[in-house]
């Protein structure tokens, strides 16, 4: 369910990519528009792997590359479509997160770090390739923001480590932490949440 749920993780965070290159008129280039969606759905995770010290899961395996193409794809074929809704990018970049702040949490404990630290990498794998995708098309990336960004991670992964001490069952920590992590995001944008200033100008 693991390895699914990643590549499924990857899919999406791949048509946030594309969708945020599209959106800044980068269509005239196939790469570039192929390459902001690479790096959006694995910066992430790589660098979750070389702080681990693990070769980072998409090298040797190619289903990785096959759900980016196909996360390419379904932008090029309906990128009219979700561009219509101003909103398709940040859904898809926040359903991108809660997949990733889990799946990312997970591999951190298989290999043994301590679960505070685990948390932090969960966030690491699901902000990091956001970060990248918005230098990328020239937008001040949304950690820098007073939005709800990377808050929801935390909270999402805290869950997770919360309920896996309570001895709840695997599946449904996992459900329970991504929904999380998404209904958070999503709660903050309609109601207007976010953090305080340290220093108002």
């Amino acid at each position: 369910m693991i390895y699914w749920l990643d590549l499924i993780g990857t899919f999406v965070f791949a048509i946030s990519g594309a969708l945020a290159a599209w959106d800044k008129k980068m269509y005239h280039d196939i790469f570039g528009v192929s390459f902001t969606a690479f790096v959006t759905s694995i910066g992430g995770g790589t660098l979750r792997d070389l702080i681990l010290g693990v070769r980072p899961v998409w090298v040797g395996d190619k289903n990785y590359i096959v759900a980016i193409a196909l996360g390419v794809l379904v932008t090029i074929l309906f990128r009219a479509r979700l561009l219509r809704f101003r909103r398709s990018i940040f859904v898809f970049d926040t359903i991108g997160i809660g997949f990733y702040t889990v799946i990312g949490l997970q591999k951190a404990l298989f290999y043994g770090v301590h679960p505070w630290a685990a948390v932090i990498l969960g966030m690491i794998s699901a902000i990091f390739g956001g970060v990248i995708r918005d230098m990328m098309v020239n937008e001040i990336p949304l950690i820098f923001s007073r939005q709800i960004y990377a808050t929801a991670c935390l909270a999402g992964a805290a869950l997770y480590i919360g309920l896996r001490y309570a001895g709840v069952d695997e599946d449904w920590n996992m459900v329970a932490s991504i929904l999380l992590v998404i209904a958070i995001r999503l709660t903050a944008l309609r109601k207007g949440w976010s953090l305080p200033y340290l220093q108002k100008e």
